[in-house]
């Protein structure tokens, strides 16, 4: 195929590792990992991690890269490039950044406003009960609203508004540079919040519950399937992402070099995250004579009803809460922006649209769903739902199946040249290995959640609901995939015999 399309490019190396980096360190790396790491045997859990980090997180990185540097565009051209009946597996990934695009922004909302509330501790005595009757306003059963709620509303607005304006600057002035300014913000904030909570009374017992190696539980394959999840999700692999940034590097890119430093920067993050969060956890636990099991939460339990109690007892709580809930939300704008660049990028690339046109074409109408969807107060349970089956559905699924489509018809290899042309880290036999061992292993994450949620159901909401924003979400993606890939491309001319 000929196309005449000129592509925007990052102005070098750092500013692409700033923007990979900031895309990679998001919630998940804050509230997700210490939690995970916790559950699965602490210390021992490193190993799998470890493990899973070497064998799927950096050879997929790899893979996305690949894919993005070599046909220089957005998921769906690049596979189509690829072949052309993959072109299926571009607006998949697509489709999945357009869910998470609607509910993330909620969430970088809430947090905006904690940051605003920890200056007063607004939340009083009782964080739970002010988050889900006072600042959220959820409503008392789980079914379709338009209550919306103005302290939601607002700063899901502001969000929207913020992120829509730095995108509309393009790949440099826009991704990069608000990368470069944020991720260092980002750091600063987040090492002084680590250190802060290491000289809390009782932080040694956090981090020992942390820490402290169960290696029992490396018998059990749920800690190593939780191992490979964690590194999946928290490297923006296989959805787009990486591949739509790679598209922006020059021709002569050591990609595997940028690939390494990404993935070991991405899980330095992580630990530090579970240094930091357990040693506030075991200040807590310590200061109301609890054991640290009883404080534990991950997700939004972690940052919303267990840190406001931190916030509430700890010396210079509110120094705490602006710490905490900023780098939050640094850590979530980051990554927010990388989710809108590849629904961006895919719409330039298909419409052959200038850069603002496309970013306004594309958040606008998703800034109206994110507030119709997530600013009533029907919100929290329509989002715990929505980012469930987005991301085992959603991601592991056209993970799975892109990866098998590649490897059976051969199309790896090509990939893996690509990636030695210009990369000081060379791959080869062992790089296709691990590829083909977390396709099984994505596989068996299909599987086991499958079952578990076609048998007990999700969260106990009722079954239409679950039927509706859960399944009916996932299937209703790989519909309109396949219906965007039929569509003609503007001004792209296939060639005869292409495959």
């Amino acid at each position: 195929m000929t196309q005449t399309h000129k592509r925007e490019t990052f102005s070098g190396r750092r500013a692409f590792i700033f923007a990979a980096i900031g895309s990679a360190v998001g919630l998940g790396n804050i509230w997700r990992f210490p939690y995970v790491t916790y559950e699965n045997g602490g210390g021992a859990f490193i190993l799998p991690y470890i493990v899973a980090l070497l064998t799927a997180g950096i050879p997929l990185v790899f893979l996305d890269y690949a894919l993005g540097h070599k046909f220089r565009a957005s998921p769906p051209l690049a596979y189509r490039k690829l072949k052309t009946a993959f072109e299926t597996f571009g607006w998949w990934q697509v489709m999945i950044n357009v869910i998470i695009g609607l509910y993330y922004a909620v969430i970088l909302g809430w947090a905006a406003s904690y940051a605003y509330y920890s200056f007063s501790s607004a939340w009083g005595s009782n964080p739970v009960d002010f988050f889900l009757h006072e600042h959220i306003k959820m409503a008392s059963e789980v079914a379709l609203s338009l209550d919306f709620v103005d302290t939601v509303v607002g700063p899901l607005l502001a969000v929207w508004i913020i992120t829509l304006l730095i995108l509309s600057f393009g790949v440099q002035k826009g991704v990069a540079r608000s990368s470069v300014i944020f991720m260092p913000i980002l750091v600063i904030m987040f090492i002084t919040l680590v250190l802060y909570s290491l000289f809390l009374p009782g932080a040694e017992k956090g981090l020992d519950a942390l820490f402290s190696p169960n290696w029992d539980k490396l018998a059990d394959p749920s800690v190593w399937i939780a191992a490979y999840g964690q590194i999946f999700f928290s490297l923006s692999i296989c959805f787009g992402i990486m591949l739509t940034y790679a598209s922006y590097l020059k021709k002569e890119s050591d990609l595997t070099g940028a690939g390494l430093v990404v993935g070991f920067a991405n899980s330095s993050f992580e630990v530090l995250a579970g240094i930091g969060v357990f040693s506030a956890l075991g200040f807590i636990a310590v200061a109301n004579g609890q054991d640290v099991s009883e404080v534990a939460k991950g997700g939004i339990g972690l940052a919303f009803f267990a840190f406001p109690t931190i916030i509430n007892q700890a010396p210079l709580g509110q120094l705490l809460g602006v710490l905490f809930f900023g780098s939050l939300v640094f850590a979530g704008l980051t990554s927010f922006i990388s989710v809108l660049e590849v629904i961006i990028a895919a719409v330039q690339d298909k419409l052959r649209l200038r850069r603002a046109h496309a970013t306004f074409l594309v958040g606008l109408p998703m800034m109206v769903a994110s507030t119709l969807l997530f600013g009533t107060a029907a919100g929290l349970p329509m989002l715990d739902t929505m980012d469930n089956f987005v991301n085992m559905f959603g991601i592991v699924a056209v993970a799975f199946f892109s990866l098998l489509s590649i490897i059976v018809t051969g199309r790896l290899k090509e990939l893996g040249e690509h990636l030695n042309e210009t990369s000081s880290f060379k791959v080869g036999a062992i790089w296709k290995a691990c590829i083909v061992v977390t396709t099984g292993v994505l596989a068996f994450m299909l599987y086991k959640e499958a079952t578990k949620v076609l048998a007990n159901g999700y969260e106990g909401y009722p079954e239409w609901f679950v039927n509706t924003f859960g399944w009916g979400m996932a299937i209703g993606l790989v519909i309109i995939s396949f219906l965007l890939s039929r569509l003609p491309w503007k001004n792209i001319v296939q060639k005869q015999g292409e495959k």
